[in-house]
């Protein structure tokens, strides 16, 4: 799991069959570099958007057939013809970050859930379709694990998303909460503040657990890189409860000791 980047997309590590490095790496690449549209640079909101619709005609190009020049676009046609892969999910992952260019405020947490659903859930259908692993049960508990991972990046990133004019808590949260806009961009952290993000905790910390019987229900290595990536998001929780909740100052992130400790938890769940 990239914790320096985009953390809901793990790359195609060691731990993946040989097979299926390729599309993952694929299915990442576009995933990332469309993220990057959305957030990277200096590039005016029109100019976003402009790029991302570029993105989405050589999807529509891929399901007709038409050869890309453009080699995210050579790899994903790869991919998407060699594993049937869904052409709806990579366009999902574009409304998405769509969004982000013209969205800064989410009125609740079920607006929340559904930029989730578009913008982190598409990316475990996919690869639960490489798997060939798609029953009911699975497709609900990747929902779940994949919302988590997105809203464990929000809270990690709450100061980096600020700077970027966004705020992901939920509006009706801040205002049960009595924690203000004006508070945030202050970085003040105080019990308020803390009681609101020690509820956001909680809630991504369950909805992660409701999917952790996908990591069992899937087979040998391919399970076992699954329960890493989901220790690696619970243990991001553990730090930002450990610096009682300012994740202004600090970034919690994954260091290279966490990870001993994260293999053995995977291996043990």
């Amino acid at each position: 799991m990239p914790v320096d980047h985009y953390e809901n997309f793990p790359v195609a590590s060691w731990l993946l069959p040989h097979r299926l490095r390729e599309p993952v790496a694929a299915i990442y690449g576009f995933a990332r570099s469309a993220d990057d549209i959305a957030d990277e640079g200096e590039a005016d909101a029109g100019t976003r958007l402009r790029r991302l619709a570029e993105y989405r005609s050589e999807l529509a190009n891929i399901a007709a057939g038409v050869p890309s020049r453009h080699p995210v676009f050579l790899r994903l046609a790869r991919a998407v013809s060699g594993h049937d892969l869904p052409l709806a999910l990579f366009s999902d992952l574009l409304d998405a970050f769509s969004q982000d260019v013209v969205k800064t405020r989410y009125a609740d947490f079920a607006e929340l859930q559904d930029y989730c659903r578009r913008s982190a859930n598409p990316v475990g259908r996919l690869l639960l379709r490489l798997y060939r692993a798609e029953g009911p049960d699975q497709l609900a508990w990747s929902d779940a694990v994949c919302s988590s991972l997105q809203l464990i990046n929000h809270w990690q990133d709450l100061g980096a998303d600020l700077e970027r004019g966004r705020i992901y808590l939920p509006q009706d949260d801040m205002r049960r909460f009595a924690v203000s806009e004006v508070q945030l961009a202050s970085g003040r952290v105080d019990a308020k503040l803390r009681a609101l993000l020690r509820f956001e905790v909680d809630r991504a910390r369950a909805l992660m657990l409701s999917g952790a019987p996908l990591g069992r229900t899937l087979p040998g290595r391919i399970g076992l890189e699954l329960r890493l990536i989901m220790a690696g998001g619970l243990r991001i929780l553990e730090k930002i409860e450990a610096q009682d909740y300012d994740v202004f100052r600090r970034r919690p992130v994954l260091q290279a000791f966490d990870w001993p400790r994260l293999m053995w938890r995977a291996l043990c769940a």
